[in-house]
């Protein structure tokens, strides 16, 4: 059982370590979407290879923009925050 709490403990501080910064999400996602914004200039694929790539870029800007949003939310409660308390 200890040994169990011990593996548990060692995961969770590790776990920050493992986990992207939103900025690195947001030069993943440019760089993605790049890449399908060149693909369609070149008009080579199919019709379904080419709505699967839409499908996906919409959910990486949809991803983007919740996080921006989210972003936005936290910083302007800690500022209300801080005026609050001031």
């Amino acid at each position: 059982m200890l040994k169990g709490i011990i593996g548990a403990l060692a995961l969770a501080l590790a776990m920050p370590a493992f986990a992207e910064s939103d900025t690195k999400k947001d030069v993943d996602n440019s760089v993605k979407n790049t890449v399908d914004d060149a693909k369609d200039k070149l008009h080579t694929d199919s019709g379904t290879a080419k709505t699967k790539r839409h499908m996906k870029k919409a959910a990486r800007n949809a991803k983007t923009k919740a996080r921006h949003t989210k972003n936005d939310v936290k910083d302007s409660a800690e500022k209300t925050k801080n005026d609050v308390s001031k």
